[in-house]
């Protein structure tokens, strides 16, 4: 539960705010001390649930015509990972990590976030360290890969369109999930020319 205090300058015993359905009201002299319900249920993500769906389903799928972060005509990440072969997706960049170790991380973070949609905790025992241990490919791997992150990625893209109560800390995460898919993106759209999207002046 959260209690707040606010100043009642007419005496009256009214909340001057609009508080969330649930909440409790003492009376104090001059002073009102509202009780609310614990911010663990008093999100729900049916609000931002169709633009968080909206922003992350345009990484993954592209954009035809009005985009919010890829240029019209941008296939999005899937059709630009079919691009790549195995030995492209292979190749380290720089002494740093492949497109396929990129890939495999983004597979599995997002794995990790449907199996809590589902009701679970992986996070406990998560090895995301194993996540960047996969930087070679054959092509029957890279083709399995592609697809797993695909299925992946829109099995992730139903959830955020589905409301749920969510406390603070899980309504970040899955906010974050749109950014931790952005960033990577743009890390192997740098790491290979063939992956990139149309310039704001082709679109």
């Amino acid at each position: 539960m959260i209690k707040t205090t606010v100043d009642d300058p007419t005496g009256t015993g009214r909340v001057p705010t609009v508080r969330p359905s649930g909440a409790t009201v003492a009376l104090c002299p001059r002073r009102l001390v509202a009780t609310y319900p614990s911010l663990e249920a008093a999100m729900n993500t049916s609000i931002p649930g169709s633009t968080l769906a909206t922003l992350f389903g345009e990484l993954v799928d592209g954009v035809r015509t009005h985009g919010y972060t890829l240029n019209s005509g941008d296939v999005g990440l899937l059709a630009s990972l079919d691009r790549l072969s195995a030995t492209r997706a292979s190749a380290p960049v720089e002494g740093g990590s492949s497109i396929a170790a990129q890939v495999d991380h983004l597979h599995y973070s997002l794995s990790l976030l449907n199996r809590w949609a589902g009701g679970t905790n992986p996070y406990a025992g998560a090895d995301w360290a194993a996540s960047w241990r996969r930087t070679a490919v054959t092509d029957e791997e890279w083709q399995r890969l592609r697809a797993g992150l695909g299925d992946q990625a829109h099995r992730w893209l139903e959830k955020l369109a589905e409301p749920r109560e969510v406390s603070q800390q899980e309504l970040d995460g899955i906010v974050s999930s749109i950014v931790h898919l952005a960033y990577h993106m743009g890390a192997i759209r740098q790491m290979d020319r063939i992956t990139r999207g149309p310039s704001a002046t082709e679109g």
